[in-house]
């Protein structure tokens, strides 16, 4: 009987841990796809665009999305909007909680017409 309820309590103990670890891998990813549309598209180099400001703002909110993952960080921007061409990079600048300014370089993956999917480092 007690090897039954220690094998229960293992078991219990091993899926909340997966779940904790399913959960982190969903939240603390650094891809997002953004559509293209008039509130979103700006124009760089002659090549639609998303918006700095739209980059600045995922990338913020994402950066630190769980206490145990990433570094916290304010007053994300970037110097221009992301240009919808696989490939594309840019640089924008945070806060870290700790006062220093930290470079967050940014990368488009996949660009259509419709939709630009981009990532970050943290």
């Amino acid at each position: 009987m007690q090897r039954k309820a220690l094998i229960s309590v293992i078991g219990g103990a091993t899926a909340a841990v997966a779940l904790a670890g399913v959960g982190t891998y969903l939240l603390a990813g650094t891809e997002s796809t953004t559509s293209l549309d008039k509130f979103t598209t700006v124009q760089v180099d002659g090549h639609p665009a998303l918006s700095g400001e739209i980059v600045a703002g995922r990338a913020q909110s994402k950066f630190h999305p769980l206490p145990w993952v990433g570094t916290k960080v304010s007053g994300v921007s970037c110097p221009t909007g992301l240009k919808a061409v696989a490939g594309a990079r840019i640089t924008c600048t945070g806060h870290s909680g700790k006062g220093k300014d930290i470079e967050i370089p940014v990368t488009v993956v996949k660009a259509t017409a419709t939709s630009v999917t981009w990532k970050f480092e943290r």
